[in-house]
């Protein structure tokens, strides 16, 4: 009986030719993520080298461990959404420092990996209404585009409003606006690689105009990573503030990923492998907060690499190869301003609004609840406080009119939670 290979490319029906290719174009379909997370993450009070460091290391890891444990050519990176969730929640919201934060992810990746290797994935992912979790991704979307407006300028704190338009007329408004143009054209033209065309064309642009960041390439060293790896802060772990941060960020983690391995495993038509799939997202998501990052996910990016005859792990490792090999062009990183990173947040942030569609509001019970998370979330600059609010309104509003059977037992409990986390806070 003959061997089969590690891979099994035979059985895939693929080659090696085919699954490098697939993973050099899931890369440069998902590179952005170098310059876009790193940002977002120095905003906590990393150190940007360290940031850009950590995020590379950080997909190495999950595309290498997803591809060796799954054999799955599932592309894990820091989270769009969770790194907003890290940085304006956990650290500027809630006031821990960002070396506490990383411990949050490591603890909420401990959770994460319980749940993957139990059947609680799901009795889980069961016990949330699906309109809940749709407006969830729904309000990280509208938090992300506002993010984007402010860094790119076109939004600003107005005198007789909450926002007001920005200055329209300052260059920097105006390179992000040229940007974001040559960005959303670059997408629906389905030009392959286009966030990465876009950094690239808004960074030209800035350089043309005279606006590129004064910091120098000489100014980075890698020694600043010794400051990142490693550096997470369990001084806070007894406080309820902490475990709060550990649940909002468990759940966001668990729920997105689950949607994302299963219909990237029906793609493949490999429903089979879900559960492997889920258990290398929980390893790298735990090991996100050693190096230094946000929890990975399992990016929408992996559908490219899908497309182009991505079928076995070795797409995975391809990839997470690229990334290590990104880590020469770490001296640039600086050089990258605002308005070739906003243009990708608010995209970013539109496609995930589209989650909206699946919405059925009819029933108002769950309407109101799903509405205020999609509101609350961008309006109150805080991911935890927005969920927050529906959470408790949902068993509220079934109760009131008799639907309480509606409602999990789990899900009692997560309300009970976070009306808790409201009196200790504000009482």
């Amino acid at each position: 009986m003959k061997k089969k290979s590690f891979f099994q490319l035979k059985d895939h029906d693929t080659t090696v030719k085919q699954e490098f290719t697939a993973g050099m174009i899931g890369f440069f379909t998902v590179v952005y993520i170098i310059a876009v997370n790193s940002f977002i993450l120095s905003e906590a009070g990393i150190p940007l080298t360290g940031a850009v460091l950590a995020t590379i290391l950080t997909s190495f890891f999950g595309c290498l461990i997803m591809g060796l444990w799954a054999n799955a050519p599932i592309i894990l990176v820091p989270g769009m959404g969770i790194n907003a969730l890290f940085t304006y929640t956990l650290v500027q919201s809630m006031n821990l420092s960002w070396q506490e934060a990383l411990a949050v992810v490591f603890v909420s990746g401990i959770i994460f990996a319980l749940v993957a290797f139990t059947r609680l994935a799901y009795i889980l992912n069961a016990s949330i209404p699906k309109t809940l979790k749709d407006a969830i991704t729904v309000g990280l979307g509208l938090f992300l585009m506002l993010i984007g407006l402010e860094k790119g300028g076109l939004v600003v704190r107005g005198g007789t409003s909450i926002i007001a338009l920005g200055d329209l007329s300052d260059i920097k408004v105006i390179a992000t606006i040229i940007t974001f143009l040559v960005t959303i054209i670059l997408f629906l033209r389905n030009i392959k690689g286009h966030f990465l065309w876009s950094i690239l064309f808004g960074t030209g642009l800035a350089a043309f105009l005279g606006i590129i960041p004064s910091t120098s390439k000489a100014n980075f060293s890698l020694n600043s990573y010794h400051d990142v790896f490693l550096h997470l802060s369990f001084d806070k772990f007894l406080s309820f503030s902490f475990w709060i941060a550990v649940f909002t960020i468990t759940m966001v983690v668990v729920f997105e990923n689950i949607g994302l391995v299963h219909s990237q495993m029906v793609l493949l038509k490999r429903e089979d492998n879900f559960k492997k799939g889920l258990q290398a997202n929980s390893i790298s998501a735990l090991v996100s907060g050693i190096f230094g990052s946000s929890p990975t996910v399992a990016t929408v990016e992996t559908t490219a690499a899908i497309t182009a005859g991505g079928r076995t792990g070795l797409t995975a490792i391809t990839t997470g190869a690229f990334f290590l090999l990104s880590a020469f062009a770490i001296p640039y990183m600086s050089l990258i301003p605002d308005n070739a990173i906003a243009p990708i947040l608010i995209l970013i942030g539109v496609l995930m609004t589209q989650n909206i569609r699946f919405m059925d509001l009819r029933d108002l019970t769950e309407a109101f609840p799903a509405i205020l998370i999609i509101a609350m979330i961008p309006f109150t600059s805080s991911i935890s406080d927005g969920i927050a609010i529906g959470f408790i309104l949902y068993p509220i509003l079934k109760l009131s009119i008799g639907k309480a059977k509606e409602v999990s037992i789990p899900l009692y409990i997560i309300s009970c939670l976070f009306f808790i986390n409201f009196l200790l806070q504000y009482l």
